[in-house]
């Protein structure tokens, strides 16, 4: 089987990097076993993003290796250390490819070096324990789960970039005349569709410089599939002007330059999208006598219909310097018109509803489904082995207003209740009216072993809510032993220091 060297469409399946997950890890040191919660958090999974190389001019590399998959991102660690972030892979195309989904939905149009389309986001890294506390939270023992990358099906499809496209019958010198006016060397041979590839070149004509590119030979009924020209014309549809080369001196009877001009453009018109486009007519071959000969019977005709007409020889280079001043003209006039085209970053984002918050309940065969952009990422973000994280999931779906919702459309408890698409989707009992981690002791997520004992600050407050009851003569001092021993002290008024002091003695250094 021959192995192709040019590929202009080739499906790939591309996915991203998935995110790290977050660690529950608790600060640990002497005299302190249990310092507070510390893990990190998981690092964000690589990208994958096309980004235009003005040195691909193919999609062979795609053709061979379709499936292409971005690094995970690191899992975090104690110590609030975070988990790296996975590297992006980037795909260079050629200039001119167009990007669609599976539905064939054009995505992206990539034009000029270095634009870019991130066409799968890495997943997010999942939260440490660390950044799940907070003042009603102070231990969680659980951490949230780094999520998936985007995952999808693509089709790539270049079309060439160029200023100039030649097209005409097999044989009738495309290729020869590419290569008269440019450096560029394709295959030339006496046979019909000797091009099998579309072919580039470049020429200058003063001081311009644009490129000029041909297609396989068109021939009448290629829109039915005959031929190989209607397959590659994409590659014409960004050109500036379409240069038809018609063959004078072909030795097939019942052909002549003006029928195939117009046999040439029926094919155009079934094509579609080049009706604007400005024609040059190209009449070859020349050199030969009879080719001149027709050459110059048919072109005042085509001259009259306000063609621009130019008898030429590839072979010879009769009439090329005029017909390739004719292309820059066109050229330069279409490049005063258009904008120039600067290199941007694309990113894909999926259609988000109104309210981010927004969720759908509706009551299927299988049970109650819930669909929604939060709850379907909670989900994803959940360790359903930790039953502190499924209580932590069970409680953000009911702020949410999940449960509330189910109430009202008539759930009952012991219901299915399912969460997420039909593909990929969690299924659960419904028990309302029950808070997560209602059977323990503490608070879901709470431990009472970091809970933090200050007498000292109970002690203040009390001296200072006594104050004003005080006696004239008591001071703040006086006030606190009394709090402290009231059995002792009571309500008798005295000042430290002096006899009526029960802690005075005549050995005291200071009495």
């Amino acid at each position: 089987m021959a192995v192709p060297t040019f590929v202009d469409r080739v499906s790939l399946h591309v996915s991203a990097g998935r995110g790290g997950n977050g660690v529950a890890s608790v600060h640990r040191e002497k005299f302190k076993p249990l310092g507070g919660p510390d893990g990190g958090n998981g690092g964000p999974g690589g990208s994958i993003i096309l980004r235009v190389d003005p040195d691909i001019t193919t999609l062979i590399d795609y053709h061979h290796s379709p499936k292409r998959t971005a690094e995970a991102g690191g899992h975090g660690a104690g110590a609030h250390r975070n988990g790296g972030h996975g590297s992006d892979l980037v795909l260079p195309v050629p200039d001119g490819t167009v990007v669609t989904d599976a539905a064939g939905e054009v995505l992206a149009d990539l034009t000029g070096p270095g634009t870019e389309l991130v066409i799968a986001q890495g997943g997010r890294g999942g939260l440490g324990n660390a950044a799940l506390a907070s003042s009603k939270r102070k231990a969680p023992g659980f951490a949230l789960l780094g999520e998936p990358g985007d995952e999808l099906e693509i089709r790539l499809e270049l079309k060439i970039v160029a200023d100039i496209g030649l097209v005409g019958f097999p044989s009738a010198g495309k290729s020869s005349l590419i290569a008269s006016i440019s450096r560029a060397r394709p295959k030339i041979a006496d046979y019909p569709f000797t091009t099998l590839v579309p072919n580039l070149g470049v020429v200058t004509a003063g001081e311009t410089t644009f490129t000029v590119a041909d297609v396989p030979g068109l021939i009448e009924g290629a829109s039915e599939g005959r031929g190989l020209g209607h397959d590659f014309l994409r590659h014409i549809e960004r050109c500036a002007a379409l240069v038809h080369v018609v063959d004078t001196a072909t030795m097939e009877p019942g052909r002549n330059p003006a029928d195939d001009l117009a046999v040439m453009e029926n094919e155009l018109a079934r094509y579609g999208g080049l009706e604007d486009r400005p024609r040059l007519v190209a009449l070859n071959k020349v050199d030969v006598p009879d080719g001149r000969d027709l050459s110059d019977i048919v072109i005042e005709d085509l001259r009259a219909h306000g063609l621009r007409v130019f008898p030429v020889s590839a072979a010879s280079g009769e009439g090329m310097r005029e017909l390739t001043f004719a292309m820059a003209e066109i050229v330069r006039a279409a490049r005063a018109e258009r904008e120039v085209a600067e290199a941007q970053r694309i990113v894909l984002r999926p259609p988000s509803a109104d309210n981010s918050d927004s969720f759908t309940v509706t009551e299927t065969p299988d049970g109650w489904r819930v669909q929604g952009t939060k709850p379907e990422r909670w989900v994803r973000q959940t360790d359903f082995s930790n039953d502190e994280a499924v209580g932590f999931l069970a409680d953000r779906l009911n702020r949410l207003g999940v449960e509330t919702k189910l109430l009202r459309m008539g759930a009952e408890e012991g219901d299915i209740v399912i969460i997420g698409h039909v593909d990929n989707s969690v299924v659960f009992d419904f028990k309302p009216g029950i808070d997560a981690g209602a059977e323990n002791l503490a608070r879901r997520g709470e431990d009472e072993r970091f809970e933090e004992k200050r007498p000292a600050h109970g002690r203040r407050r009390a001296i200072q809510e006594a104050m004003p009851e005080r006696g004239e003569t008591e001071t703040r001092a006086d006030v606190a032993r009394r709090l402290d021993k009231p059995e002792k002290f009571g309500p008798k008024s005295y000042t430290i220091g002096s006899r009526d002091d029960p802690d005075w003695s005549e050995s005291d250094p200071d009495a």
